[in-house]
């Protein structure tokens, strides 16, 4: 019986973590020297509780980083880590700036219940700090004729380094920023402000410009595809079509549909004989079928008097023959 009573007790203080909760990003990568912004989300019965940010994986030996009630911690480690709260949104929010790879592990996102019989309501999540590239967007497209940018993201290390454009499977087309960290010609332009970010820009776009590219910063690259569609070719044919069919369906006034009548056009040499050929045509169709007719009239008429030329003779012999006997 005894037994029965102490394991309600045992797990009273973690009833809260069940039923209620606090949640976030399960794992999150950043570039070193770059800032990272982590949302915490939690219940509502939480908005007057004081939130903390601390680095662990367990929550008894969790370093703390940031509270919302103690401004000195949120100062220390040269304003590196921060964390506010907005109760409105439910929303707790961690700031952390100027990232190295040892910061790199499991952080914690809490609510201090403020009592020894209840258990924190936390969650954790991963940040992994890596040195290298990234890039904004991997998969770009434009309209043929126009520009285009990539922008290309590069850790702490790689400042200074050589910034580098190039077409994949053809290393001897790579472009490269000078000592000024900048490149430009009629069709590419590379610009590096040594604030972990360059930008590529590509002018006047080509069909032939489709394909894989490689962002580099020293010897860390990173691919990008580029797609060039092909400018429409319908939009004037469809303006045209649409004007049309206005001015078909709504009514003109007589004054507008005057204004309108195009003057006739009045015959000249060079219009006559671009035309006679057509006329000659015209002219030799109609004689040919002319004496055609005739030919088909004459025919019939011969055909309809020949068999009356047989019977008149036999008619004449027998007159004569007539003739004789009598006399």
């Amino acid at each position: 019986m005894t037994k029965l009573f102490v394991l309600p007790l045992i797990l009273l203080p973690w009833i809260p973590a069940i039923l209620c909760t606090v949640t976030t990003v399960g794992e999150l990568t950043v570039l070193e020297g770059e800032s990272l912004t982590v949302p915490c989300h939690y219940d509502p019965q939480y908005a007057g509780y004081v939130k903390y940010w601390c680095q662990g994986s367990m929550r008894e030996f969790c370093t703390s980083l940031a509270r919302t009630d103690d401004t000195r911690l949120t100062n220390r480690a040269e304003d590196r880590m921060s964390i506010s709260d907005d109760p409105a949104q439910l929303v707790s929010t961690v700031t952390m700036n100027n990232l190295k790879e040892a910061d790199s592990g499991w952080y914690m996102c809490g609510v201090e219940i403020g009592s020894g019989w209840t258990a924190d309501v936390v969650t954790f999540t991963y940040i992994k700090v890596i040195h290298g590239m990234s890039v904004v967007n991997t998969q770009l497209s434009g309209e043929e004729g126009s520009s285009l940018t990539v922008e290309c993201l590069y850790s702490e290390r790689h400042r200074e380094s050589e910034k580098k454009w190039c077409r994949s499977g053809d290393w001897s087309s790579c472009l490269l920023t000078g000592s000024e960290g900048s490149y430009e010609d009629p069709s590419v332009a590379i610009s590096d402000d040594r604030t972990r970010a360059f930008t590529i820009t590509l002018k006047k776009l080509q069909l032939r410009d489709t394909g894989w590219y490689w962002c580099c910063a020293g010897q860390q690259k990173i691919a990008v595809h580029v797609l060039v569609t092909p400018r429409p070719t319908t939009g004037l044919c469809v303006t045209y079509l649409s004007s049309a069919a206005e001015s078909v369906t709504s009514p003109l006034t007589p004054s507008q549909s005057v204004a309108h009548l195009s003057p006739p056009k009045s015959i000249t040499k060079e219009s006559w004989n671009s035309h006679s050929h057509i006329l000659e045509s015209l002219l030799m169709c109609t004689t040919l079928l002319l004496f055609m007719a005739i030919a088909i009239l004459v025919t019939k008429l011969w055909r309809l008097h020949k068999p009356q030329y047989p019977f008149l003779g036999l008619r004449r012999g027998k007159q004569e023959s007539i003739q004789t006997h009598s006399v």
